[in-house]
């Protein structure tokens, strides 16, 4: 009997992957040793140094790595998607009450290349007039790739002994888009409130505008796999939307989740984006997304060229229609 290939992937513990992560699914003549314990900084990091086989990647930093030619390719999975208008946080001292106020001000990052910030930094420039270059910029973690900040760029690395979040409420930054929610939001912190109090009515604007659910990360895998085993892609693929599909029908059921209106929100959902948000592929909707998250990665100079979708996804369906999710 031939034994299965044995692959390790780093990824959220999301319910979307669970099917695989217990053994649900199961890709064909793959065994999968998925690792869940990392956040989301510590794995993106790790991967880009080639300590996983795949895993769930910043879309940012995967993007730079292709375009420096880094021994990468990815599957059109995205396992994490997000709007981000409710992710910009402000002082309230520091008299930011609309997106233009952020002009000439400090603002943290937990650090520049993550995909949370510059999708924020694309919308607030293309959407709301807000120039990345007009922001004096504050990172507090090392970058997943190294990379010299493009020239009028202003972007300066805090100390290590500094946290981005107490110094946004203690008015040493007057704003920090961030890719969670930050403590002072949980704590009720009234030094500490949102650019848009009523985030969720801007991001439903966005999207009815835009047609953008914004993709956050993309799976990643290391190019010497795919070369050595080109079968692996399709199987791969089919299996990760199988899981989705699968769970996606699970969680129909409000029982699942101890939320009083839940069913609700699932409609909601549903009306607004859709019956399958987290399509996987290369849809029309989903190019959409990607190219204008490249096109943003180009505008503020973090990579050479507006690369072409194709060149960055491996083709995965041989000529069959990829399975939807349906109720």
């Amino acid at each position: 009997m031939t034994s299965k290939l044995q692959l390790t992937l780093a990824c959220g513990d999301y319910e979307i992957i669970r099917p695989l992560k217990d053994g649900i699914v199961k890709p064909d003549g793959i065994e999968l040793n998925i690792l869940t314990g990392a956040d989301s900084a510590t794995r993106h990091w790790r991967f880009l140094r080639g300590q996983y086989d795949m895993a769930e990647c910043s879309g940012s930093s995967y993007i730079v790595a292709r375009d420096r030619g880094m021994p990468f390719n990815a599957l059109p999975v995205y396992p994490h998607r997000r709007f981000r208008h409710g992710f910009i946080f402000t002082n309230t001292a520091a008299n930011i009450t609309k997106p233009s106020d952020l002009i000439g001000k400090r603002v943290g990052v937990k650090f520049y290349l993550a995909t949370a910030t510059l999708w924020l930094r694309g919308i607030l420039e293309n959407v709301y007039g807000v120039p990345h270059k007009s922001i004096e910029w504050f990172a507090e973690l090392d970058e997943d790739i190294a990379f010299t900040p493009p020239e009028g760029l202003t972007l300066h690395r805090l100390p290590d002994n500094k946290s981005a979040e107490k110094m946004l409420a203690e008015g040493e930054l007057d704003a920090l888009l961030h890719p969670d929610i930050i403590e002072p939001i949980l704590n009720k912190d009234p030094r500490v409130g949102r650019l848009f109090p009523d985030y969720k009515t801007e991001e439903k604007s966005y999207y009815d505008k835009y047609g953008i659910f914004p993709i956050m990360h993309v799976l990643g895998i290391k190019q010497e796999l795919v070369d050595r085993h080109p079968w692996i892609v399709p199987n791969l693929y089919q299996a990760f939307d199988e899981a989705k599909n699968f769970a996606m029908k699970k969680m129909r059921n409000p029982r699942l989740v101890p939320l009083a209106w839940y069913q609700e929100a699932w409609e909601e959902q549903e009306k607004l984006l859709g019956q399958d948000p987290w399509e996987y592929g290369l849809s029309e909707s989903n190019r959409n997304n990607l190219e204008t998250l490249i096109g943003y990665s180009h505008q503020q100079g973090l990579i050479s060229r507006n690369i072409p979708v194709e060149e960055l996804f491996l083709p995965v369906s041989q000529g069959r229609k990829r399975g939807t999710f349906r109720t």
